[in-house]
């Protein structure tokens, strides 16, 4: 182990290892190796991380507005100048490509910028006047200390998130990112130093579940917003409520892409193989199922397995188009799923386990498959792969395509490809599902609208960032308050009964 860089926690703005002992393996996917070892927290390790956020958070949300706009616009500079560097560390971990993870970054970014316009996010109101000599107004406070439990998938923008605004609006911030490639949120946490963030704003807690129980369980954790797969978004909702915190879990999905007989079938082609497969399905936000209405499927089909074949698969900084799984056990996994889809009797039209590879004979491959004639009672169509694996469903009619859509227990994105207005502005009021695309395959918002789904995609009432994040990360506060006024002599006398506003 001491051959290996140790990835540590981050508070007070400088790297602790910790006192645990334990630490997990760190690998570079497309190769297999294992490149560095991370901490793993005890209790112990925990609590200083916390105890730095709490002893800085009443000096941080003191702070002007004018103090956190300067660290904010100062951290988007920075990371701006030098996001290929970011995005290296993330393909060396994950394994996405180089372009993919840029791109990752810049949408992380959008969220710093957002958070840049605090001073006018964070203005209350004022009504005066309301009754005879009183006035009303509101403000909006920090919470404290704010827990992020963020997932392999992304790890910069899932973070950039939340903690952009959670900082703007005065908190302090304790990130736990994946175990899996924890170096991108240290990364930032220097970055943030850099930028002038004082100690104990910004912290990083490594490790495994002991670091996820410890903030849900803490009392000085104020609120934990998480993004991961269902069971454990249902479980982080449920164990942080019963502690008193205020929730945001998004889960996870099964995302469609509903095509009909009138839409421009290239467009649509194109549409689900970039959706379906980059970052090698692992995103929240992939299209893993295609719904082909009426007599389009065949031709459908063919044009999508025609544009599978030319993707490139390999190592993520040779200009591939298609990076290895982030794990050997969630490659295994995926590739179970295929087995099981084509033993259940889907037809399997491409398949990625024999797909050629540009890259190390141990990294962790598994290329684009594509199946056909896919029912919605077979694994690969009822669970979450979260892998290169897209599903073609044939329906007769656009009220069974959405019927199918709305009988999903996931509820996060959705797609409608079509050149009829009026079917799509009937799919927007029809389909049961947070985000949804018209002719537009991954409908992510942009930083100053929310990100979030329905149903078993989300567990709390917050969506991420947006004008919900910053409620989620502020408490309301209005004030009413009555000024004698000089020149009057002032009346008093008891009255029992409600005021009224006169």
């Amino acid at each position: 182990m001491s051959e290996k860089k140790v990835i540590g926690h981050w508070l007070d703005n400088s790297i602790h290892i910790g006192s645990s002992g334990r630490f997990g393996d760190v690998t570079n996917p497309a190769t297999g190796e294992v490149t560095a070892q991370v901490a793993f927290a005890d209790e112990a390790d925990a609590a200083r991380v916390i105890a730095a956020a709490k002893a800085a958070a009443p000096g941080w949300a003191s702070a002007s507005l004018t103090t956190r706009t300067k660290v904010l616009f100062r951290f988007r500079e920075l990371l701006n100048e030098r996001k290929e560097e970011l995005a290296a560390i993330i393909t060396a971990e994950h394994g996405k490509v180089l372009s993919d993870a840029l791109g990752e970054v810049s949408r992380g970014l959008e969220v710093v910028e957002f958070a840049c316009g605090m001073p006018h996010l964070l203005k209350g109101s004022h009504s005066e006047g309301v009754s005879t000599g009183v006035d009303l107004h509101s403000k909006r406070q920090p919470l404290g200390v704010v827990g992020i439990i963020s997932p392999f998938n992304f790890p910069a923008m899932v973070p950039m998130w939340f903690y952009p605004i959670a900082i703007g609006a005065g908190n302090t911030v304790v990130v736990k990112p994946s175990e899996k490639d924890p170096s991108a949120v240290l990364w930032t946490a220097e970055l943030w130093k850099e930028a002038g963030l004082p100690d104990g704003v910004f912290n990083v807690l490594q490790g495994d579940k002991v670091a996820v129980d410890a903030l849900l369980d803490s009392p000085d954790v104020k609120s934990i917003s998480f993004v991961g797969s269902t069971p454990i978004a249902r479980y982080v909702f449920e164990r942080a409520s019963q502690a008193g915190k205020r929730v945001q879990a998004l889960g996870g999905a099964k995302n469609h892409m509903l095509v009909l007989p009138d839409a421009d079938l290239d467009l649509a082609a194109d549409a689900a193989v970039n959706a379906g497969y980059g970052s090698a399905g692992e995103r929240c936000m992939a299209i893993s199922v295609v719904v082909a209405v009426g007599p389009i499927a065949d031709d459908l089909v063919d044009r999508i397995a025609s544009r599978t074949k030319t993707l490139r698969i390999g190592d993520g900084t040779r200009g591939t188009d298609m990076g290895p799984l982030v794990t050997l056990a969630h490659r295994d996994r995926v590739a179970s799923f295929v087995e099981a889809g084509d033993a259940a009797g889907a037809k399997l039209v491409i398949d990625g386990r024999e797909s050629p590879v540009d890259g190390e004979d141990h990294g962790f491959w598994l290329g684009p498959t594509l199946f056909d004639h896919v029912t919605p009672d077979m694994s690969i169509y009822t669970e979450e792969i979260f892998g290169p694996v897209l599903s073609v469903v044939r329906a007769e009619t656009y009220d069974e395509a959405v019927e199918l859509i709305n009988a999903n227990p996931y509820g996060n994105g959705v797609a409608i490809f079509t050149n009829n207005g009026g079917a799509a502005r009937k799919f927007e009021v029809d389909v049961e599902v947070g985000m949804i695309g018209i002719n537009v395959p991954i409908p992510v918002p942009m930083a100053y609208y929310s990100f979030g789904g329905w149903k078993n995609s989300l567990f709390g009432d917050t969506h991420a960032h947006g004008v919900e994040g910053i409620h989620f990360f502020t408490r309301g506060k209005v004030i009413t308050s009555r000024w004698a006024d000089p020149a009057v002599s002032p009346t008093g006398g008891l009255e029992l009964a409600f005021p009224t506003h006169d």
